[in-house]
């Protein structure tokens, strides 16, 4: 990996900025899931930022972590140590998770976690992925929070009249309100 140029003034800014929002507590916990879930030791044990990018590059382990939960996501897991094959890997596990069923919104690019660009959304794409996980009844280890089920509603006929009877106060509505009283543009004040 070649080491990218320090940035200066905004890009420094918002590096500064995106580093702040890395949560190492978090970080533990989705280390135990993985864990837990997979089965398999995260490579580096220390924790930081720099550590969970380390263990998580080549893709193996993420590309394990989605075929624990949706078994068949990633047909081939690529353990050389070709940089294009472990981008291969980050990507088979993107492809897995978004069919999973977590929003794209949610995810994170190949570059953000092998270039270590954006772990933050890392961390979110796996929370997100957890939360998904629990919804669809994955009987393992459970982090994050279950995603809300549907909750659909029919009123009947009756029922939707009566609700466009109701004048909310959101309206405008204010009580026969007038500007009786009140002064024409442009007129001078008495006192």
């Amino acid at each position: 990996m070649s080491t990218r140029p320090r940035g200066f003034g905004l890009t420094a800014e918002l590096q500064h900025k995106q580093a702040a929002k890395y949560d190492v507590e978090k970080e533990k916990d989705a280390r135990a899931w993985i864990e837990g879930v997979t089965g398999v030791q995260l490579s580096d044990q220390d924790l930081g930022e720099v550590h969970f990018h380390n263990s998580l590059k080549d893709g193996v382990v993420l590309c394990k972590l989605i075929n624990a939960i949706s078994p068949g996501s990633v047909r081939k897991v690529n353990e050389t140590k070709m940089a294009f094959k472990q981008m291969e890997n980050i990507g088979n596990f993107l492809k897995g998770v978004g069919d999973y069923g977590v929003p794209a919104i949610s995810q994170f690019q190949t570059v953000d976690l092998y270039e270590r660009t954006n772990m933050p959304q890392v961390l979110a794409c796996l929370w997100a992925l957890a939360g998904h996980a629990q919804t669809k009844g994955f009987a393992g280890p459970h982090w994050g929070v279950k995603i809300a089920d549907k909750n659909v509603r029919d009123f009947d006929e009756q029922t939707l009249r009566q609700g466009a009877n109701v004048l909310p106060q959101q309206a405008g509505y204010t009580g026969g309100a007038t500007q009786a009283g009140m002064t024409a543009y442009g007129t001078s004040r008495h006192m």
